[in-house]
């Protein structure tokens, strides 16, 4: 017999990334710690920013995508006066204005870019370009034509005003939006250039950066069997789908990947999940008092 790889522990571990680290290394120090057989996460960080990273170990990676479609919540700081290579304070200026809009200036840009607009991702990011990604091809010095791409912002407003060269924000937003997209896109608009100074995210989903664990306090705790107690159910990531009850009949009939009888009602045809003794069993369509399964957790 070959060598067990990880232990089947299943749950999110919510994490206070620092900066410097990449999000792919915080989640494989994660799944040290645990010994987990299976990790991933909701929602990539850069590796200059902070604040919540969730991640999933074992069953709890069957229900990522509802994190990742969850709204999020940023605060960052934007220079004024200079556009970066990167959209953020750890690329090479690019271009410099001496222009510095007023606070009644910045507050009249910003409603541009609230409610559904069409953001173009950064030169640096993790979009793919003919299989290749985008971050890769600009270090190589190739100028990219990325398409604009939807985006929902549910709130965009300032927080405080240092100083003329800077302006503090938070912003409420939907998948896949960049925090860079916004603070270069802002200073076009305003006509003085600008970049991302520092960015923290607040929360992601029912995720808040106040409960997250750091990575020293993770290191301390790897192996150690109270790290386990800081897990939080892979339930939690389905808190805004309906839940409906299973019958034992429907829970056995759902676990090897059939329609299963649910108590209670959802919408027909609306996504919803099941549960059988406080436990999740299947993510699925409900149609008729059966939920027809899309992913199946183990028991």
């Amino acid at each position: 017999m070959g060598r067990r790889k990880g232990r089947a522990v299943s749950g999110w571990l919510i994490v206070d990334k620092p900066a410097g680290v990449t999000s792919t290394t915080v989640v494989s120090k994660v799944r040290r710690a645990f010994d987990a057989a299976k990790a991933g996460h909701a929602g990539t960080l850069d590796p200059a920013a902070t604040g919540v990273l969730a991640v999933a170990l074992g069953e709890a990676t069957k229900t990522v995508p509802y994190i990742t479609d969850a709204l999020k919540c940023y605060r960052f700081r934007v220079t004024l006066g200079a556009a970066t290579t990167t959209d953020d304070a750890e690329g090479e200026v690019v271009a410099t204005s001496d222009s510095r809009p007023s606070d009644p200036e910045i507050e009249t840009a910003l409603a541009a870019f609230r409610g559904q607009i069409e953001q173009v991702p950064p030169q640096f990011s993790a979009v793919k370009v003919e299989g290749e990604r985008a971050y890769d091809l600009a270090r190589e010095g190739e100028r990219l034509e990325l398409a604009a791409r939807p985006l929902w912002v549910e709130r965009l407003e300032i927080l405080g005003r240092p100083d003329a060269d800077h302006v503090d924000l938070e912003m409420v937003c939907g998948k896949g939006g960049y925090v860079r997209a916004i603070a270069r896109d802002l200073g076009q608009a305003l006509g003085c250039l600008g970049h991302v100074d520092w960015l923290r995210r607040e929360w992601s989903g029912p995720f808040a950066a106040e409960a997250g664990l750091g990575l020293a306090e993770l290191e301390d705790l790897s192996g150690d069997p109270a790290l386990d107690a800081r897990l939080l159910p892979l339930e939690v990531a389905l808190e805004d789908l309906p839940e409906l009850r299973c019958t034992p009949e429907g829970a056995a009939r759902l676990r090897h990947g059939n329609p299963g009888q649910v108590l209670g009602t959802a919408d027909y045809g609306a996504e919803a999940w099941a549960s059988f003794e406080g436990r999740a069993v299947a993510v699925g369509r409900y149609r008729g008092g059966e939920l027809h399964p899309a992913r199946v957790f183990a028991p």
